[in-house]
C-alpha cells in the first residue's frame, strides 16, 4: 500500500517516484534536504491553530518533495478521540502564499460538484515559524498507485464541467498557479481572449527561463495571430457560443488515483479556472501520459463535442503546446519539451497560417467577427 499524496508535483518527478511512465534520464529528483528532514510532534503554530483546538499532534514526518513545495503527513488524535490524519504542503517558492490559496479555492471549487472525489481542504495560510513560506492543509487519504478505468475517470470531469461560470465570463476569482507559475486568471468576456492571454504568458515565461530561440519566437506570432483565431473563434462566431465551465486545469495522470478504501476516483492538485471544457484533455495526447484519446473518445460519449467538430483534434493540439511550453518552464532542465513544442507548433502553422480569415474566406460566408463581438 502506498500513500499517494494530493500535492503538487513536476509531472516527471511523480512518474518516477512511482515508476508510471518513461523518466528522461537527465530528470533529478528533488530530494528532501537534511535541515528540512523532520520527525516528531511538533507542528507550525499557524498549522496547528487551523485543527480542532484540543487536538494531540501523534506524529509528523516530512516524506516528500518537489521544485517548490515540501509535503508531510500528520496523524492527530481529536478532542472526541477520533484518529486522522492530514496532508500537510509547506510552499518555498515565492509567492508561496497565492499558491496555497489558489490551491485552497481551487479544491474547494471541486468540491462543491465532485465531494466524493477530492480531499476535504482544511486551511491555508502563512507559517509562523518561516513567513515566506505558506502551508495547504487537507484530510490524508490513502490511495492506489493507478489510474481508476477511463468511464470512472470521465464521469468524474465531465461533473466538473457542469458547473459554469458565476457571471459567464471566463477566468477565475483568485490567481491559481500551474505548479509554480501563475496562471492570469482576470475575467474575460470571450474564450479565444482568456486562452490568447494565457498562450502569450507561457510563451513569455518559457524564452525567460530556457532562453532566446528565434524560431520559438516567430512560431508564436502567428500562433497568437493567426492559430489560436483560427482554431477558437469558430467556435465563439456564427451563432456558436462556448459555455463557460469549470476545469480541473491540471489533468494530468499524476493528479489522479483511486481512494484505497472507497475505491473511486480522486482528483487533486487543481489549478482552476472557468473555461473550453476540452482544455482539460490538453494532457491527454501526449505519449508521456497515461492519460490517451481513449479517454476522449470516453467523455464524448455521452457529452456534445464542440462546433465545429472538425477541428476538435487540432484544437486539442493546441491546448496541448500550452501544456509542453509550460513543463518546459517548471523544468529548466530539460530542452525536450521546448522541441516538442517547435514541432506541433510548425504543423499547426502550416496547416492554419491562413487564419480566421482563411476560414471565412473557405465558407464563402461574409466576416461574422463584429457581429459576435470577437475581435481581431
Amino acid at each position: 500500500m502506498t500513500y499517494h499524496p494530493p500535492c503538487v508535483f513536476l509531472e516527471l518527478l511523480l512518474s518516477s517516484l512511482f515508476t508510471m511512465v518513461y523518466v528522461d534520464p537527465g530528470f533529478v529528483v528533488p530530494g528532501i534536504p537534511e535541515n528540512e528532514k523532520y520527525e516528531g510532534t511538533e507542528v507550525d503554530a499557524n498549522v496547528r491553530k487551523a485543527l480542532p483546538e484540543g487536538t494531540t499532534i501523534k506524529w509528523a514526518k516530512t516524506f516528500v518533495e518537489s521544485f517548490w513545495a515540501i509535503s508531510s503527513k500528520i496523524d492527530a488524535v481529536l478532542p472526541s478521540g477520533e484518529e486522522r490524519s492530514y496532508f500537510l504542503k509547506v510552499y518555498i517558492a515565492p509567492r508561496a502564499e497565492d499558491i496555497a490559496r489558489g490551491e485552497f479555492e481551487s479544491t474547494r471549487e471541486l468540491l462543491s460538484v465532485i465531494p466524493n472525489n477530492v480531499p476535504q481542504v482544511v486551511a491555508h495560510g502563512s507559517c509562523a515559524s518561516k513567513p515566506d513560506r505558506a502551508f495547504f492543509l487537507a484530510e490524508f487519504r490513502d490511495m492506489r498507485d493507478e489510474l481508476p478505468s477511463a468511464s470512472d475517470l470521465v464521469s468524474v470531469v465531465a461533473a466538473i464541467h457542469t458547473k459554469t461560470s458565476p457571471n459567464g465570463k471566463f477566468g477565475y476569482p483568485v490567481t491559481t498557479f500551474s505548479g509554480k507559475h501563475p496562471m492570469d486568471t482576470r475575467w474575460c468576456d470571450t474564450w479565444e481572449e482568456y486562452f490568447t492571454r494565457c498562450m502569450k504568458d507561457t510563451m513569455d515565461a518559457e524564452l525567460a527561463m530556457q532562453g532566446p530561440n528565434s524560431e520559438l519566437q516567430e512560431l508564436s506570432g502567428k500562433i497568437l495571430t493567426k492559430v489560436i483565431p483560427r482554431l477558437i473563434r469558430p467556435m465563439e462566431t456564427g451563432g456558436r457560443k462556448i459555455k463557460s465551465a469549470l476545469v480541473h486545469g491540471d489533468l494530468w495522470h499524476g493528479n489522479v488515483s483511486v481512494d484505497e478504501k472507497t475505491k473511486v476516483p480522486v482528483l487533486y492538485d487543481p489549478c482552476c479556472f472557468y473555461g473550453h471544457n476540452e482544455y482539460d484533455f490538453s494532457m491527454w495526447r501526449a505519449t508521456r501520459y497515461l492519460t490517451s484519446r481513449e479517454h476522449v473518445d470516453e467523455y464524448f460519449k455521452t457529452n456534445a463535442r464542440s462546433e465545429p467538430q472538425e477541428d476538435q483534434d487540432d484544437r486539442h493540439a493546441l491546448y496541448a503546446v500550452r501544456s509542453d511550453l509550460a513543463v518546459s518552464v517548471l523544468w529548466s532542465e530539460n530542452k525536450d519539451m521546448r522541441e516538442l513544442a517547435i514541432q506541433e507548433m510548425k504543423r499547426l502553422v502550416a496547416k492554419y497560417g491562413d487564419g480566421y480569415e482563411g476560414y471565412i474566406a473557405a465558407q464563402g460566408k461574409p466576416d461574422v467577427v463584429e457581429a459576435d463581438g470577437v475581435g481581431n
